[in-house]
């Protein structure tokens, strides 16, 4: 597990409070997660953007890049919430035991459909049943009910424009990443 932990402006550990832990790839970081992140700001003190990093998956991006354009896009929000977001990668073990280390007794999870719930509900009841960790579900904003990170990086690949769908600072990446193939927006 990397120990790095640092917020938007890049320094903090981000203890006290009410904590809680938004997991993700972010492979790459969409406008949908950013809202989800922002939105749990208003309702937490600390949120940990938590960056999972599963050795054995090839993602677009390596961890600390993932992390990187996280804390990038929070920065260039302009949003004071974006304050009590703090950045944290973790490696593939279980997402208790990282909320544990974290002092964070909730996970809160993005939601766009009833497909969504159905594969989250699960996974919330068996981290209850191992330590008690809460999940609370907040509704994605309609606006991003159509956007996932595969899907961006699939129109990214063949030449689609994804400004609309992701931050300026991930626009960028993956034009870089997957060839110059993401148009300018201008």
């Amino acid at each position: 597990m990397s120990s790095e932990e640092t917020g938007a402006s890049g320094s903090g550990t981000g203890t006290g409070g009410r904590v809680c832990v938004c997991p993700g790839s972010f492979d790459p970081l969409t406008l949908g997660h950013l809202d989800v992140l922002l939105r749990a700001a208003e309702l937490f003190d600390v949120v940990h953007a938590g960056v999972a990093v599963n050795p054995d998956k090839r993602g677009t991006f390596t961890g600390p890049e993932r992390a990187d354009l996280v804390r990038r896009a929070l920065a260039e929000s302009g949003d004071p919430r974006a304050a009590r977001v703090v950045v944290t990668e973790f490696d593939g073990g279980l997402l208790v035991e990282h909320c544990r280390r974290l002092g964070a007794p909730v996970v809160v999870k993005g939601l766009r459909s009833g497909t969504d719930y159905a594969y989250e509900l699960p996974m919330a009841l068996m981290n209850r049943h191992l330590t008690g960790l809460e999940t609370v579900f907040l509704v994605g904003d309609p606006a991003y009910g159509h956007v996932s990170s595969s899907l961006v990086k699939e129109v990214a690949r063949h030449g689609g424009d994804v400004s609309g769908l992701v931050p300026a600072a991930v626009r960028a990446a993956l034009g870089t990443r997957l060839g110059e193939n993401a148009p300018d927006p201008a």
